[in-house]
C-alpha cells in the first residue's frame, strides 16, 4: 500500500467508547502551521446591494423595485475574495492555528478528486513546503473523497470550512447541552467520513463471504455512530422540550434575544444594558451558551434578555438543527434584537446570511429591531454611517463600548412589544377566576376593581389573547390606550 498521511491512521479499538470518541474527536488544529484556500466558481454570485460602494441608495431601490436583481448581480469581486480570506482567517485564529499563507484558485466548477485543478494542487503542494505548513483549510465544503485524495497527493492534513467550525464548537462548548450538540454535528460530519479512518486497513480485504479487517470495522464503526446520533436526538429532543416548558413558565415576563452575525458584538451589548459581566470578546464564536439577564426596559419593567450563538455564512445545516435548543430563546422571544457590526465591509451579506439562518429555524416573521453597532469605527467617516443607514432607515445606530444609542436601542425595543401587545379593559363575572388567571398568566395586570357581580381588568396582554376572548361568554372588552 502507497505510504501517505492520513490523520486517522488509528488501531483497531474494541471498547464502544473509545470508538465513539475517536469517531467524534475533529482533529485539533492547535499551533499547527495552516495555508488557507479559497476557491471560487463561476456560479458564485454576490448582489451589488450587499457591497456599500456599488449603487447609491435612489439606484438600489429602483433596481429593487422594478424586479431587475439580475442587474446587481456580479462575479465575486477583490474585495469579495478579501472578505472571505478575511473571515477564514479569523475561524482559523479562533480556533488558534497559525495562518502562514493563502491560495487562490478561480474555477467553472470543482475538480471531481481533488475540488482544485492539477496544476493549483502542484502549487499547493510546494507551498507547504516552503512555508513548512502541516495544515490546509479549504473556504469550501469537500466531500470525503476529495479530502482523501488531496492528504494523499500533499501529504498533509487537509480539513474543509464546516471541520473548522466543528473544532471551534468542540473547543468552547462548556454545557452539558453544548456538548451534546456538538457531538451530535460532529457524529453527522464523520458518518460519511468513516472510511478515512480505516485506510491503513484498505488492503485488507476478505475473499468471498469473508470480509477483510477494515471492511468489518467500517460497518461496526457506522452501526456505532448511528446508534449514538439516535440516542443524541432523544436527548436534545429532551432537552429541547424542557427548554421550550422552562420559557413557557416564564410567559409573565416579556423577553427579547439578541441574534446576529458571529463577533458582531451581541455579548458587549448584552452587558451594556444589562450591567452584566459576561464574556465578551472580540472573537469568531466566542459565545455558544444561550446567556439571559434581566434588562429594567422604560415603560415595561423588567424584560429578559438573552443572547445567543452567533451566526455564520454557509452555517453548517445539521450544526444549526444540533443547537435547536440552545437557540429555543430565540424563537420563543417576544422581540428579536438583530446585532450587525457596522464597521465590517461585509456588514450588508452578513445581514443576509444572519437572516436566512432565522428562516431555516422559522423565526424570520418575529418583530426584529436592526441593530447597527460599532458606530464609534465611523467617528472620522460619518458620510459611511449615514450611507449604511440610507440602506436601513429603521435601524438603530449604537456603539454598545461608549453607550452611545442605547436610550434610543431601548425606546425601539418598547415601541415593538408594544406592537405585539394591547391594553385592555375587559368586563367579566367575577366568578371568571379561570379568565382571571389566564390574563394575569399572559400579561399584566395594571389595575382592577369590582361592582356588584362583575370585575374589570386593565391589562396588556399580547394580541393572541383577543382570540381568546372573543370565544368567553358574558365577556366584554375595549382597547385602551
Amino acid at each position: 500500500m502507497e505510504n501517505h498521511y492520513s490523520p486517522f491512521q488509528q488501531p483497531e479499538l474494541n471498547d464502544v467508547s473509545m470508538q465513539i470518541d475517536r469517531m467524534t474527536r475533529i482533529e485539533s488544529v492547535i499551533s499547527e502551521r495552516a495555508i488557507l484556500v479559497v476557491v471560487t466558481l463561476s456560479s458564485d454570485k454576490r448582489h451589488d446591494s450587499l457591497r456599500l460602494e456599488v449603487l447609491p441608495p435612489g439606484d438600489l431601490l429602483e433596481h429593487q423595485q422594478s424586479g431587475n436583481s439580475s442587474a446587481l448581480e456580479h462575479r465575486m469581486t477583490d474585495a469579495d475574495v478579501d472578505a472571505e480570506f478575511e473571515e477564514l482567517k479569523g475561524l482559523a485564529e479562533a480556533a488558534n492555528a497559525i495562518v502562514v499563507g493563502q491560495l487562490l484558485q478561480r474555477r467553472y466548477q470543482p475538480d471531481k478528486a481533488t475540488y482544485l485543478g492539477t496544476g493549483k494542487v502542484d502549487e499547493l503542494k510546494q507551498m507547504i513546503e516552503t512555508l513548512d505548513a502541516d495544515l490546509v483549510i479549504f473556504d469550501n465544503d469537500l466531500n470525503p473523497g476529495q479530502t482523501r485524495n488531496l492528504e494523499k497527493s500533499l501529504k498533509t492534513k487537509v480539513i474543509d470550512r464546516t471541520e473548522l467550525i466543528l473544532d471551534i464548537f468542540s473547543t468552547r462548548a462548556q454545557t452539558h447541552e453544548a456538548r451534546l450538540a456538538v457531538e451530535l454535528a460532529q457524529l453527522e460530519y464523520s458518518l460519511p467520513r468513516l472510511k478515512q479512518m480505516w485506510t491503513h486497513l484498505e488492503r485488507q480485504r476478505g475473499t468471498g463471504t469473508q470480509r477483510g479487517a477494515g471492511e468489518k470495522q467500517l460497518e461496526v464503526d457506522r452501526r456505532l455512530a448511528q446508534k449514538r446520533i439516535a440516542e443524541l436526538k432523544v436527548l436534545l429532543a429532551d432537552i429541547h422540550g424542557r427548554k421550550q416548558r422552562q420559557v413557557a413558565g416564564r410567559r409573565g415576563s416579556r423577553s427579547a434575544c439578541l441574534v446576529g452575525y458571529t463577533n458582531a458584538g451581541k455579548s458587549t451589548v448584552l452587558n451594556a444594558l444589562t450591567g452584566s459581566d459576561v464574556f465578551a470578546k472580540d472573537l469568531l464564536f466566542a459565545t455558544l451558551d444561550t446567556r439571559t439577564r434581566r434588562w429594567h426596559l422604560p415603560g415595561w419593567g423588567p424584560v429578559l434578555l438573552s443572547d445567543t450563538v452567533g451566526f455564520i455564512r454557509n452555517l453548517p445545516h445539521h450544526l444549526i438543527a444540533s443547537f435547536r435548543a440552545t437557540l429555543e430563546e430565540a424563537m420563543q422571544a417576544d422581540v428579536l434584537i438583530h446585532v450587525a457590526d457596522a464597521s465590517h465591509p461585509e456588514v450588508m451579506e452578513q445581514i443576509s446570511s444572519a437572516y436566512h439562518v432565522l428562516e431555516e429555524i422559522g423565526i424570520e416573521q418575529k418583530d426584529t429591531v436592526l441593530v447597527l453597532n460599532k458606530i464609534d469605527a465611523f467617528e472620522h467617516a460619518p458620510e459611511r454611517l449615514q450611507r449604511l443607514l440610507s440602506y436601513y432607515p429603521q435601524a438603530i445606530a449604537i456603539s454598545a463600548k461608549s453607550g452611545k444609542g442605547l436610550g434610543q436601542l431601548a425606546l425601539a425595543v418598547s415601541d415593538a412589544l408594544s406592537r405585539e401587545f394591547v391594553n385592555l379593559e375587559v368586563n367579566m363575572p367575577v366568578a371568571n377566576g379561570r379568565l382571571a388567571a389566564y390574563l394575569a398568566d399572559e400579561g399584566e395586570v395594571l389595575s382592577r376593581s369590582y361592582e356588584d357581580n362583575r370585575a374589570v381588568f386593565h391589562c396588556r396582554v399580547p394580541r393572541h389573547v383577543l382570540g381568546q376572548l372573543k370565544k368567553e361568554s358574558d365577556v366584554t372588552f375595549v382597547e385602551r390606550n
